[in-house]
């Protein structure tokens, strides 16, 4: 009887160790992690523990350095132009999947995100989210003179750039639009009025991110009423 409960006591040890976003992170593939060596990725949390900054000469001679590490959470400057984030998220109780945000600024930040099981299996990202459209950035048109001027607008605006953000302290992902800020600063101020202010806010709810503002209709509530922000009628400028 001792024998098999030491050996629950270890696989429940072994699950738990498994499941820590830092050992998992030095466990990545190396076709998951180009820049970095396993022993790039175990100094990270060395120099870490030993309160130091935790930097380390990547796989091309340049400087990598981890912003934060902790169970669930990884910020990681690979380059200087890269920044790649990391969540363990649940599933249910007894599942956790890896969120990966690779973000290049080329010159401007657009994210690509992806999940992975914790034998770091890809998996498909649409089970897990459905991106924003582009349209949900804009604040909705209040006459055909505005939406005449949005229109010539967004002719300018020819990518769909999108800059995404995990939470260190919860499970949000946000998503600001940076198409406009590879225009020309004339038409970057003029399509300005036509944005919403702040980045759309994504929550992991019942194994999945789903827009905030959807968020009751996911937990069996009502919607709450949708927002009023109206644009200014740039049309004169």
């Amino acid at each position: 009887m001792k024998h098999i409960l030491f050996i629950i006591f270890l696989l429940s040890t072994f699950n738990s160790y498994a499941q820590d976003l830092k050992s998992l992170f030095i466990a990545i593939p190396d076709s998951l992690s180009p820049l970095l060596t396993k022993v790039n990725r175990e100094d990270f949390g060395d120099f870490l523990d030993s309160n130091m900054k935790a930097e380390v000469r990547n796989r091309f001679g340049n400087t990598s350095e981890m912003k934060k590490l902790t169970s669930d959470y990884l910020l990681l400057q690979t380059s200087s132009a890269s920044i790649t984030e990391m969540k363990l998220l649940p599933v249910n109780d007894s599942t956790k999947i890896i969120c990966i945000v690779n973000t290049y600024m080329a010159p401007v930040a657009d994210s690509q995100i992806s999940f992975y099981d914790t034998s770091w299996k890809k998996l498909s990202h649409t089970t897990f989210l459905q991106l924003p459209e582009e349209k949900m950035f804009y604040k909705p048109s209040q006459n055909s003179s505005q939406a005449d001027s949005l229109k010539n607008l967004q002719a300018a605006a020819d990518m769909y750039l999108l800059q995404a953000k995990l939470s260190e302290n919860n499970t949000e992902l946000s998503f600001t639009y940076t198409t406009p800020q590879y225009l020309d600063k004339e038409t970057a101020q003029k399509l300005t009025p036509f944005l919403r202010n702040n980045p759309l806010t994504y929550e992991w709810i019942n194994g999945k991110f789903v827009p905030s503002e959807n968020k009751l209709s996911h937990t069996g509530l009502l919607m709450p009423s949708q927002s009023s922000d109206k644009p200014t009628d740039s049309s004169s400028k």
